[in-house]
């Protein structure tokens, strides 16, 4: 099994630290990163960051990580209320995938609270800022090993 994990970031996400900073915090993707290598480092595993602001990229993303990577942690930002694109490229993937949310979207906007990749996902981490992401990285390691 590849001990690699790819996390995936979707539109505006490159903003961190500038967008919304009153929503999002004044972390940047760039520190994120530079967490997530840190505790893929301490857990064991490679870490595959990435953003991108189109739905195909993203698609074609979780479509190469089949073979390549043991799981998926991803932050769809709005593609998490609209996008059965991703849904379906996640689950034709078979991989467990845990979704991520900077700000809690239950809090929200009411459009906010459907979310397409839950769906899919083993589970979701939301509303706890970035830790999230350090979060997740931890219980999809647990959940591989549990699933040895």
């Amino acid at each position: 099994m590849s001990r690699s994990i790819l996390v995936l970031n979707g539109p505006n996400l490159n903003l961190l630290g500038t967008r919304q900073p009153e929503v999002y915090g004044r972390t940047t993707l760039a520190d994120v990163e530079r967490d997530c290598q840190a505790k893929g480092k301490a857990l064991g595993v490679d870490i595959d960051f990435r953003q991108s602001n189109h739905e195909g990229t993203l698609v074609d993303w979780i479509h190469e990580a089949k073979g390549r990577h043991a799981g998926i942690v991803i932050n769809a930002g709005a593609y998490t209320h609209t996008s059965v694109a991703i849904m379906d490229a996640i689950a034709s993937v078979e991989l467990p995938v845990i979704e991520v949310h900077i700000s809690n979207i239950h809090k929200r906007e009411p459009f906010r609270h459907l979310s397409y990749i839950s769906k899919v996902s083993v589970g979701m981490i939301c509303g706890l800022g970035p830790i999230g992401y350090l979060l997740a990285l931890e219980g999809l390691v647990d959940h591989l090993a549990a699933r040895k």
